[in-house]
């Protein structure tokens, strides 16, 4: 058995929250002492294992709730699946904001200090590598036809306009170059 501290401190959270699990319904010890305090089992620590692996995916508690009273996996998958188009949007969000920031430097050193590839510093890069223009056309083909979504993600990243990301995604599934 373990006490809410003794369980707090092994789960790295903290009394309040596994408090506040309790009272939303989430998470409840098995037991009572005969002090009244609150006392949990093994499986009542794995079960919080359980919560704080889902926590760290961003799942919302009321997701989690739902997730755990089915005692399986029922609905983890869609749950999961939404979690990680929310992540897709806000990482292209944040991805924007980052090329609209660099595009307000004017200083190449500032810039410099920023993890941010562009357009250009790429294709220097595949340059540099030996990848002449019909081969980075040829690895655009292969990322497009292996991955599309993680393709137009990653042109995206590099802050190319839509308009030229769709011609490139195009160009890459056989189509002619404009």
């Amino acid at each position: 058995m373990y006490t809410i501290g003794q369980l707090a401190k092994t789960s790295a959270l903290s009394r309040s929250t596994l408090l506040y699990y309790d009272s939303i319904g989430l998470f409840s010890p098995s037991g009572r002492s005969s002090s009244n305090y609150r006392t949990y089992t093994d499986a009542d620590r794995a079960r919080l294992e359980q919560i704080c692996t889902y926590r760290r995916t961003g799942l919302s508690l009321r997701d989690i709730g739902r997730i755990m009273k089915t005692r399986g996996r029922q609905g983890l998958v869609p749950l999961l699946e939404k979690r990680l188009d929310e992540l897709s949007r806000e990482i292209r969000a944040l991805r924007s904001q980052q090329h609209f920031i660099v595009k307000l430097f004017k200083n190449d050193r500032a810039i410099s200090r920023i993890r941010v590839m562009d357009k250009g510093s790429w294709i220097k890069l595949l340059e540099t590598a030996g990848l002449d223009e019909a081969a980075r056309d040829k690895w655009h083909a292969e990322f497009e036809r292996l991955a599309p979504e993680a393709h137009q993600d990653f042109l995206e990243a590099l802050g190319i306009p839509v308009k030229e990301v769709a011609l490139i995604r195009k160009y890459s599934r056989g189509g002619r170059r404009e």
